[in-house]
């Protein structure tokens, strides 16, 4: 038996690419962990306090969230994932239309997650506009 058609090569795959996303997690967190490091030394070496580099770099306390940032943010992934999934069931249809095979459409089930996803998003947005509407925050509307 050839080791390239044995059964557990998608599922070795898999675990594969899940390892290496991890690996790849932590070598990112710490690459930018070095970098903050390596952005202070610089800083203190051209003669700021600790206080400014602090102020800086934003690391003594975040800035508040824009709530309207954020709901643009929302609106914006929920769009996207709605393509998405459109885009994806579209794609298995003409697939299925050229090859001339119906159980091609299966595949289109796949698009039924994007486009879920970004339908919650969508339900969320118009949520989170009713909560901005109720602090007195008009969101949509040109002033």
């Amino acid at each position: 038996m050839d080791w390239h058609l044995s059964p557990f090569m998608v599922p070795l795959g898999a675990f594969v690419v899940g390892i290496v996303a991890i690996v790849s997690g932590i070598a990112g967190g710490a690459y930018k962990q070095r970098l903050k490091t390596e952005q202070r030394l610089a800083m203190l070496a051209r003669g700021m306090s600790a206080g400014e580099i602090e102020k800086v770099l934003n690391a003594e306390g975040r800035a508040a969230r824009d709530p309207i940032h954020d709901l643009a943010n929302t609106r914006r992934k929920g769009i996207v994932l709605i393509s998405t999934g459109v885009g994806l069931m579209l794609s298995f249809l003409v697939l299925a239309l050229i090859v001339n095979e119906h159980e091609v459409l299966s595949g289109g089930a796949f698009g039924l997650i994007p486009l879920s996803i970004g339908v919650g998003f969508l339900i969320d947005y118009n949520l989170q506009k009713r909560d901005l509407s109720r602090f007195g925050l008009e969101v949509g509307r040109a002033e």
